[in-house]
């Protein structure tokens, strides 16, 4: 029987594994929601600790080692620590909590039955002119607290658990900053109508990036497998830009990235990228990504037998094991079973595919639902 992360590795070299892989939790966007883990412990009636969060923005919760194992998930996250001198530490009104992350961005959840944290402020919006961004209060990727401890983390994850190690990243990707910083609807103008700023924030963004993995990927290259970045490109329609916006602005700096990377470390590059991008596909792959997550193939042109026929050979599919907008919240349990064991049919042969949902398990999933889609993996995998 294969280890955990010789699974993950056979999969990644395009070769069938002794069974599919498994990840739950190992990034922010193939774990589970706080209230989504906690009604599932509960059903399952496990004796863990209080339910931790993770991830602040979608209310993630921080799997258990227990659950895991019982699971047989090959995966463990690994993720940098936050910032000197910066908590989450917020505000609250009657009605909502807040929080200011290091890019100065304003999130805030409501107080009553909120869910998650939404942007609320976006710190760049008033800006007019590329002189406006010199007086930014950007943040330091080389802060030496973020990769505090991790080294050691990381080599027990790999010599002791055998698992494989994914790496995730000190903030969204540098297109998506963009809009976070300046607000999608600014953001989308600039890029039409005022490219010399859009650049010069694309420019800054992927400078941090760059910075970071630099000390990062010296401290922790040969103990992770897989690097994640993050770059949502897609929406439920279509891709977010055109292609040919694509090409100008984005594509060329994330071959500048990607070559980077593979400089500096023998990982995987696996970009997160949701919704219907299908016609961005062949120019993603240029700029050397190795996987795909999360496969959302309920939106047009994401078909699993036609991306798997197309691109298959070249991409490792990390997600699209089960819907999470539709089946896996609102089906039967049967139905659940029934898209596990097709999805893995279309996905599994030849290697290149880790199962996990497409994106992450929401509050509204019951908790028969993820027993049923974790049995039905078990027993086809």
């Amino acid at each position: 029987m294969m280890t955990s992360s010789e699974r993950v590795l056979t999969a990644l070299q395009h070769k069938e594994p002794d069974r599919v892989p498994l990840d739950l939790g190992g990034s922010f966007v193939t774990g589970i929601t706080a209230e989504a883990y906690s009604n599932l412990i509960d059903y399952l009636g496990l004796d863990t600790q209080e339910v931790v969060i993770s991830e602040m923005t979608h209310q993630l919760a921080q799997v258990d080692e227990s659950l895991l194992e019982k699971f047989q998930v090959d995966t463990r996250g690994l993720a940098p620590q936050f910032p000197s001198g910066w908590t989450f530490a917020g505000e609250e009104d009657d009605r909502y909590r807040y929080f200011t992350d290091e890019w100065g961005i304003v999130w805030r959840m409501p107080k009553k039955n909120g869910l998650y944290y939404d942007m609320y402020r976006h710190p760049l919006a008033d800006i007019t002119s590329q002189s406006d961004l010199d007086g930014f209060a950007w943040p330091d990727p080389e802060d030496p607290v973020r990769l505090k401890g991790l080294k050691e983390k990381a080599k027990h994850l790999t010599n002791e658990k055998q698992v494989c190690v994914v790496f995730d990243h000190m903030s969204a990707g540098f297109f998506e900053l963009g809009g976070w910083l300046r607000g999608y609807a600014n953001w989308f103008m600039d890029l039409a109508g005022n490219p010399k700023l859009a650049e010069r924030i694309l420019d800054i963004t992927l400078d941090i990036r760059m910075r970071f993995l630099d000390k990062a990927l010296d401290e922790l290259k040969g103990d992770i497998m897989v690097l994640i970045e993050y770059e949502d490109l897609g929406s439920q329609k279509g891709p977010l830009i055109s292609p040919a916006m694509y090409r100008k602005f984005v594509k060329p700096r994330q071959k500048k990235l990607y070559s980077f990377i593979k400089k500096k470390a023998p990982v995987y590059i696996f970009l997160h990228s949701c919704g219907s991008i299908y016609e961005l596909i062949p120019d993603i792959i240029e700029t050397g990504v190795d996987i795909l997550n999360p496969l959302q193939f309920n939106t047009p042109n994401m078909d699993t037998l036609k991306l798997k026929k197309e691109f298959g050979d070249v991409l490792t599919f990390w997600g699209g094991g089960i819907d999470t907008q539709q089946t896996l919240p609102k089906g039967n349990t049967m139905q659940v079973r029934d898209e596990v064991k097709r999805q893995i049919d279309i996905l599994s042969p030849g290697g290149g595919f880790v199962f996990s949902t497409v994106h992450n398990i929401q509050p509204d999933v019951p908790p028969e639902n993820i027993v049923a889609m974790m049995e039905a993996f078990l027993d086809y995998r």
